[in-house]
């Protein structure tokens, strides 16, 4: 590139090299920073990138911070700004972890977020492991379904799509013969690797996985509703009322469980209910309000005996009920 041009890139060219080449392990000598920079078109003499340098270091409000390591070896090094190495590893497992993130762009998006690090370390989060046996969508679409859904959120408008479930051909296939929905969106949730919207339809507020809605399109000249009912909706308790996001009747039950599953309590329910100790010291009772499903008697059972469904007494009931007809189902 022209000399003029090169010296007016040369800070950012500069910044590029001290990121991507250098860790507190590979730290770069001057000489080497001005051979390095002539190689991608940029003269430079070693009085002015030890000017650079400081200047880097001296931005206002910037997180770069470029060390000097002095001794045999030494040289300059960029610290972990703008991410330490560990938070981009805990970027990667989020990504590896995401069912609705195709295995495609989940390369995609790893190859980007290792550009925040030098490339010794962008080995590091090379984390397969993770992805071994993990099921991985087979369609992007739901990232852009998402971008809109963003966007209608914040322009304050509804939606419409058409809302799909599997058939026996692994196929997604639009309910009620490709009816559309027109819902209005007020926030979106991540759990247990899907993404679900949370809207406004109907007269109360429902949820969507957004990974089964087709052809999401934003209503510009719309105006969102729910606003009162969305002002006095608690998302965290919300997700914590139902299982496996299946909805039902809301009810206070009580649970009786051995002592040993309080952390299991803790990790479901959070820390808000009051867990009561029995007088058997061996167990104790927990009150909380959940949406009662069969995904809930399945989560009690998995427990075997340790966990006990002491009322309302309807929920209870139910409880036998479902219980009997697995016991006459495996018969």
């Amino acid at each position: 590139m022209p000399r003029k041009e090169g010296q007016k890139l040369k800070l950012l060219v500069l910044l590029e090299i001290l990121t991507r080449e250098t860790d507190e392990n590979h730290p770069l000598s001057v000489p080497r920073l001005v051979e390095l920079l002539r190689a991608r078109g940029v003269d430079a003499e070693r009085k002015s990138v030890y000017d650079d340098i400081q200047t880097l270091n001296e931005m206002p409000g910037s997180p770069i911070e470029i060390v000097q390591q002095r001794g045999r070896g030494g040289g300059y090094y960029m610290t972990d700004a703008p991410f330490e190495l560990a938070e981009l590893k805990l970027l990667v497992d989020a990504v590896y972890a995401s069912k609705f993130i195709t295995a495609r762009k989940s390369r995609v998006l790893i190859e980007k977020l290792g550009r925040f690090t030098s490339r010794y370390r962008q080995e590091e989060l090379d984390r397969k492991v993770l992805v071994s046996g993990r099921v991985k969508s087979q369609d992007e679409h739901i990232l852009y379904s998402v971008d809109t859904l963003h966007g209608a959120i914040t322009a304050g408008c509804q939606v419409q799509f058409k809302y799909c479930d599997w058939d026996l051909q692994k196929r997604m296939t639009p309910r009620h013969r490709g009816q559309l929905y027109q819902v209005s969106p007020w926030v979106l949730v991540w759990e247990n690797g899907n993404y679900y919207l949370i809207a406004y339809t109907e007269g109360r507020l429902k949820h969507y996985r957004v990974d089964k809605m087709a052809r999401v399109e934003m209503l510009p000249e719309t105006k969102r509703e729910g606003a009162d009912e969305y002002a006095a909706f608690d998302v965290n308790v919300y997700m914590q009322q139902m299982f496996g996001m299946f909805n039902g009747p809301l009810k206070k039950v009580t649970l009786q469980c051995e002592n040993r599953f309080a952390g299991a309590m803790i990790d479901r329910f959070g820390t808000a209910p009051v867990l009561v100790p029995l007088p058997d010291k061996e167990h104790f009772t927990i009150s909380v309000e959940i949406q009662v499903s069969p995904q809930f008697f399945g989560w009690v059972a998995g427990f075997g005996t340790g966990v006990e469904i002491l009322g309302p007494a309807d929920v209870r009931a139910e409880m036998k009920r479902t219980l009997d007809n697995l016991q006459g189902l495996y018969r």
